[in-house]
């Protein structure tokens, strides 16, 4: 875990030396060749208004981002669900989401709460990237504490590896 602190402490660095605010970098993990890489992400607003408020329903049915076993680096396939939340952020000033990260069982009760919290700042921090102010965005660690899948499998250990979005 120590070697991905560096990389996204650099990513965070230059994306903040003058980055178009349209377009900002993330480090998520390329699934092709499991390896990080740095990828650009583009925000545009909707001119349309009128679609918050389904926007808002869409977010909710699809507000969670996965990760992989003991990581709290963002997935590639993650990218669209951010994208959308930082959208909706940006053009909603006044909305404020919640994100609680969570894990699996496997583990103490003290790794997985910090773990959990560094997924949920994962979350957080790709957000800023993509333009969402800071005071709009909290990150807290549920830890193991509530599972979405109580089955001893695989499958079910991946649904409770997540970073969910709560909007208040």
């Amino acid at each position: 875990m120590k070697k991905l602190l560096l990389p996204t402490l650099l990513t965070t660095v230059l994306a903040a030396c003058g980055s178009d605010p349209a377009t900002t970098a993330t480090q998520v993990k390329d699934n092709a060749d499991d390896s990080n890489k740095i990828q650009s992400v583009t925000v545009q607003p909707d001119k349309d208004g009128r679609r918050l408020s389904s926007e808002l329903n869409d977010l909710s049915r699809q507000g969670s981002v996965y990760f992989d076993y003991d990581s709290f680096v963002i997935r590639a396939e993650a990218r669209p669900v951010i994208n959308s939340n930082a959208r909706y952020l940006s053009q909603n000033r006044n909305a404020k989401v919640l994100i609680q990260g969570n894990t699996d069982e496997r583990g103490s009760h003290e790794y997985n709460l910090a773990l959990g919290q560094k997924r949920a700042n994962a979350v957080r921090q790709a957000l800023k990237l993509l333009g969402v102010r800071d005071e709009q965005v909290e990150a807290v660690s549920l830890g193991k504490e509530k599972p979405r899948c109580f089955e001893v499998s695989e499958s079910c250990y991946a649904q409770n590896r997540r970073g969910d979005f709560n909007y208040q």
